[in-house]
């Protein structure tokens, strides 16, 4: 779940200004590496009094190996039950008693938390997340509660939801890399067997500073802030460097498909997942226009063609998901109520194969690219998103400059770019399929009275 973040208006409009008469954003950013390795960035923002802070930990479920999954996802979970002086519970109270808000997330290529607090809050938040790097509480009876907790989501949100299978099974298929393919919840099995000298020896291993991108942005002093991070984290001992995890992939093997029968859904469902190149690569920004043009938005290609003219499917889009390892591009379409997934599925890559065989418009490349410059802009008011988004560039590409320079790569696209990566990745050769139908109601029991 995601907390509202603290906006700030002033911020939004002073970037809006500066892309305007640069057309190039410009958030300052300042780095720093503490002796043990924590790698410290800044970004001053005084108009507003507040900061957020952001720990980006080089971990996430690519680095977990067979039984031993869902490790990374706990750990998000773990990271709030205590700390050597912290209590139990204590972070949230600490945090939202002071003005605050928190929360953590996990992916396939990172373990994040973050805080938002006023701005003279900045030692509360340096000590809440340097003592649990420091002590974190890993105990069997936090192991028990939070395993518990874990398996209730994945009831939740996989188990007992409409169309809750469909994104793990895509990746399962798409993928044939262990570490690419798997959940990030992981196995219950795995849970379940887990005893606390693992878990303890994957926090030993991944919580350290030297594994870790420590962010602020907001209204703090740069060269103050960095000595407050030493006098809080400092004494922190590095670990040896974990091992670095193999996500090559192998060639494309033909198209692989699966049917699910869903007791939640109301209507069928296509997924399709062509897999392609790491994030932040030339190929991988044409995929970004290119999922713009097809199907973001009521001007996108799927829309106009399967919504609004043939009037196949309720709803449609699609997207690149940037990753470190292998991309996957996905494409989703929620069948009309008494149409054939079939015609669906054909119309589907129909407009895929389009882009292939027609150059798209000067119109839809600049609304493409327009797009993403509002949306970029729009997420960048917040510090908080900003905070995040800087430790996820430097974690995952050593690049945190990549929060001004990303809308550059965006503008350097070209029409013969987005033809030439949909002709390179968007095959059958290297899609994968799932389609969630309905699963039957049976009678009840007795038959009608």
């Amino acid at each position: 779940m995601r907390i509202p973040t603290l906006l700030s208006t002033a911020a939004l409009t002073a970037a809006m200004l500066a892309a305007a008469e640069t057309d190039r954003l410009h958030i300052p950013i300042q780095q720093f590496q503490l002796d043990n390795g924590l790698r410290v960035i800044v970004s001053e923002d005084h108009s507003a009094p507040t900061y957020a802070i952001s720990v980006t930990y080089n971990v996430g479920s690519r680095d977990e190996r067979q039984g031993h999954t869902g490790f990374a996802h706990l750990f998000e979970h773990m990271m709030f039950q205590g700390s050597q002086n912290v209590g139990k519970g204590e972070h949230f109270i600490l945090v939202l008693n002071n003005g605050g808000n928190m929360n953590g997330t996990t992916n396939q290529d990172r373990t994040n938390y973050f805080e938002a607090f006023p701005s003279n809050q900045l030692d509360l938040g340096l000590y809440l997340e340097a003592d649990r790097m420091r002590s974190l509480a890993v105990n069997e009876s936090n192991l028990v509660n939070q395993r518990q907790t874990v398996q209730e989501e994945k009831r939740i949100t996989e188990d007992n939801a409409p169309y809750g299978q469909a994104h793990d099974t895509l990746n399962e298929l798409a993928y044939g890399n262990f570490a690419n393919a798997h959940s990030v919840l992981g196995s219950m099995d795995d849970l379940n067997a887990a005893s606390v000298k693992d878990v303890q020896e994957f926090f030993r291993t991944y919580y350290a500073p030297n594994n870790a991108v420590l962010v602020l942005v907001g209204d703090v002093d740069a060269n103050a802030a960095l000595a407050r991070v030493k006098k809080y984290f400092g004494d922190i001992p590095a670990q040896p460097a974990p091992p670095v995890p193999d996500l090559s992939e192998g060639p494309p093997t033909g198209e692989k498909r699966k049917t699910l029968e869903d007791g939640f859904a109301q209507l069928t469902r296509i997924d399709m997942g062509f897999r392609n190149v790491p994030g932040d690569t030339p190929d991988d920004w044409a995929l970004n226009v290119l999922a713009e043009i097809l199907g973001d938005g009521l001007s996108s290609r799927l829309y106009q063609s399967l919504v609004k003219e043939k009037e196949l499917a309720v709803s449609v889009f699609s997207y690149e998901d940037d990753r470190r390892g292998p991309s996957l591009f996905y494409v989703r379409a929620t069948v009309r109520p008494g149409k054939n997934v079939k015609d669906v599925e054909t119309a589907l890559l129909a407009e895929i194969d389009r882009m292939k065989t027609e150059p798209v418009a000067d119109w839809e490349l600049r609304k493409a690219q327009l797009l993403f410059k509002r949306g970029n802009v729009q997420q960048l008011q917040s510090t908080l998103e900003r905070a995040v988004e800087i430790g996820e560039f430097a974690v995952f590409y050593n690049d945190p400059d990549l929060i001004n320079t990303a809308q550059e790569k965006i503008e350097k696209v070209t029409k013969d770019d987005i033809q030439r990566v949909a002709r390179k990745y968007l095959t059958a050769d290297n899609r994968a399929v799932v389609v969630s139908i309905p699963k039957p109601k049976t009678a009840a029991a007795g038959g009608a009275r």
